[in-house]
């Protein structure tokens, strides 16, 4: 029984920081989303380091019922550093593709119109796969080097 115990608090441990991460809410830059980058360097690696970030969480409170999601979902936007953008798409084929709406689901709201003005997304289909299951989709905007991003358990 003792050894159940320590496994559940280390297991507990491990994933504090992420929770943690998730919980906060924004330092004022906005209401009702995070602007911490490295929950997101975490989740997307090959983008990091991030310089700028907006983002929201299906665990984050729902408005009409207070209430988190039991999915975990994040959505939002990060601004990549110089130059990360040509050394992706130097490596990776990208076509031209835009996400379906502009941050339509109950936890977006505090998102919606954000993001680079006339943008010309583009896509990666070798980004969007990792492997391991997780569902996850990029967007990127060349003009200002701008990911909008939308994953599924992002951190397995």
């Amino acid at each position: 029984m003792e050894r159940r115990k320590l496994i559940w608090i280390g297991a507990g441990l491990a994933v504090l920081p992420v929770g943690w991460a998730l919980t906060r809410s924004g330092d004022g830059a906005g209401p009702g989303w995070h602007t911490d980058a490295a929950p997101l360097e975490q989740a997307f690696p090959l983008l990091g380091p991030l310089t700028e970030a907006q983002w929201v969480s299906s665990r984050d409170a729902d408005d009409r019922s207070g209430v988190p999601s039991a999915e975990l979902v994040i959505s939002g936007l990060a601004r990549l550093a110089p130059g990360k953008l040509a050394e992706l798409t130097a490596a990776r084929t990208f076509v031209p593709g835009a996400p379906a709406g502009d941050f339509s689901s109950w936890f977006e709201k505090p998102l919606k119109g954000a993001g680079p003005k006339n943008p010309q997304w583009i896509r990666s289909d070798e980004l969007d796969r990792d492997g391991a299951g997780r569902s996850t989709r990029l967007w990127f905007d060349r003009g200002t080097d701008t990911v909008r991003f939308w994953a599924l358990d992002p951190y397995g």
